[in-house]
């Protein structure tokens, strides 16, 4: 059994994963829970993040165990997983890891400027091919690529499982193009997915989007952090009224003063919220363009 750990970052307006060079490959942090030494899963998370990026991490959730026949490394056993998704401010890391822009592995899931090319020039194509007539794979790519639906930020690991299926990313198939996403070793981009889609759906429940982002920040800083994370453009006013509704921050009397134009207000994180309502996150307005 390893722990894996999914570790996101927002600098300025690109969402950053911390990847490591392993024997095999460029992959996720991971490795074999000490069971003398580590009192909890979570501790021993912690400690083989920090052993090889460096990086002492905050927010940790537990996200998923996983087990395909894939992780088996002989015969009559199985690998076991348990991902987690960790947020943090991007940190200085030792050598051998190294932070990425996580669009470079999912290159279909930033579509803050519109939908990518990648979309309609290589995957829909390459996925009415794979389909050749049959009714629930058209089906499952006119949903999860959105070309009869609205896009749906959150569909992540359909996506990604659904090109694995289909033979377009590396995991799948050496015949893969080069244009579908760097590849990682082993199961690490579906963990990656994984943890994308549901960071993705939390931000509209929990206000984890604070993990990432300075105390002190201007409201331009938080949409442009929420559009790094769910990968769309938003409108400002709308946004700016989801904000006043939620209060989920509060002026600080500050300015900032480096924004290139007019001194813009700081805020900060009201935490008090997260016992005062329910479901404090930001329900995503539509994106911009609809």
């Amino acid at each position: 059994m390893s722990l894996d750990a999914v570790i996101l970052a927002v600098t300025e307006d690109t969402p950053r994963i911390l990847l490591v060079s392993r024997d095999d490959g460029l992959g996720l942090p991971a490795g074999p829970l000490d069971v003398d030494a580590d009192e909890t899963l979570t501790l021993g998370l912690r400690r083989l993040v920090s052993d090889q990026t460096g990086v002492d991490v905050t927010y940790v959730e537990q996200l998923y165990t996983f087990g395909d026949s894939s992780r088996s490394s002989s015969e009559g056993t199985r690998d076991l997983a348990i991902g987690y998704v960790a947020l943090t401010a991007e940190a200085t890391t030792i050598e051998g890891a190294r932070w990425t822009d996580i669009y470079e592995l999912f290159p279909w899931e930033d579509h803050r400027s519109g939908p990518p090319m990648i979309i309609p020039d290589l995957i829909d194509p390459a996925l009415r091919r794979w389909s050749a007539g049959d009714g629930d794979r058209e089906a499952r790519g006119r949903l999860n690529f959105g070309t009869e639906a609205l896009w749906d930020p959150i569909r992540v690991l359909d996506r990604y499982e659904l090109m694995f299926e289909a033979g377009l990313v590396s995991e799948a198939t050496v015949e893969a193009s080069e244009g579908t996403g760097r590849r990682l070793v082993r199961d690490h981009r579906r963990i990656a997915a994984t943890a994308l889609g549901r960071l993705r759906g939390k931000l509209t429940y929990r206000p984890v989007i604070f993990e990432v982002l300075p105390e002190l920040f201007t409201l331009t800083e938080l949409q442009t952090t929420v559009e790094a994370i769910v990968g769309i453009g938003l409108h400002k006013q709308n946004f700016r009224r989801i904000v006043d509704r939620g209060d989920l921050v509060e002026p600080t009397g500050e300015v900032a003063t480096s924004t290139g134009g007019r001194p813009a207000e700081m805020f900060r994180f009201r935490s008090d919220v997260v016992t005062q309502r329910p479901r404090p996150g930001f329900p995503l307005p539509r994106p911009r363009g609809l």
